[in-house]
């Protein structure tokens, strides 16, 4: 068994154009950041809204029916013909770190204009400020997942490492933000932390991918 995974590990590595490792250190570091925006941008918005179960509720129901809707829509690109999945990726991953650089700014511009406004209008507008990111982060894993199993080969294989490894980061981005991250650094500061690591990830891929010709 441990033989037969390693020529899988081998054969990925080669069809990938990039380390394996590096794919799921590049997907785990996403998976951090991505938690590190949630509560950040639950915090934020609660300063801006106000404390209660509806704004919490709003904003996490936004997060995941955005992360679902992504998934969708990036599963459905990953299918088409001649698309070039580590450049996607690459390029969302910048994209969302563009986002999480100005989501702060546009926060407090939208409250304030917001202000007098009833609650129903300014709860349909967080609703679609959290949105408007996490659909780009729902579509990063069936991205990932097309391009690794056109390697491998192994449907199976292919999701389960990737979503483990994201949700790993999940896991650790919560953590990091919950005990060490916020109370460090404060909200704007741990917001470019999170940008930083979408960078990252994006420029990675997208060394990866110029070097090793589109795919």
């Amino acid at each position: 068994m441990a033989e037969q995974n390693q020529r899988l590990r081998a054969h990925t590595d080669e069809g990938l154009g990039l380390p394996t490792r590096v794919l799921f250190i590049v997907f785990a570091v996403s998976g951090v950041s991505a938690l590190l925006y949630q509560l950040i941008w639950q915090r934020a918005l609660l300063l801006i809204y106000g404390s209660n179960i509806e704004s919490v509720t709003m904003v996490v129901s936004a997060f995941m029916l955005g992360l679902g809707l992504g998934s969708l829509a990036g599963g459905a690109v990953s299918k088409r013909p001649g698309v070039s999945l580590l450049f996607l990726f690459g390029c969302i991953e910048i994209m969302i770190g563009a986002y999480g650089a100005l989501s702060l700014w546009l926060f407090d511009y939208v409250g304030v204009m917001t202000e007098q406004m009833t609650g129903l209008f300014k709860g349909a507008l967080c609703f679609t400020l959290v949105l408007i990111p996490t659909l780009l982060m729902g579509s990063t894993l069936p991205l990932l997942v097309a391009h690794y199993v056109n390697a491998s080969g192994n449907v199976g294989y292919s999701v389960s490492m990737l979503y483990f490894v994201n949700t790993l980061g999940a896991g650790v981005g919560a953590l990091l933000a919950a005990f060490c991250v916020l109370g460090l650094l404060g909200l704007s500061k741990s917001v470019f932390l999170a940008v930083s690591f979408n960078v990252l990830a994006g420029i990675t891929i997208l060394c990866f991918w110029k070097r090793g010709g589109p795919s």
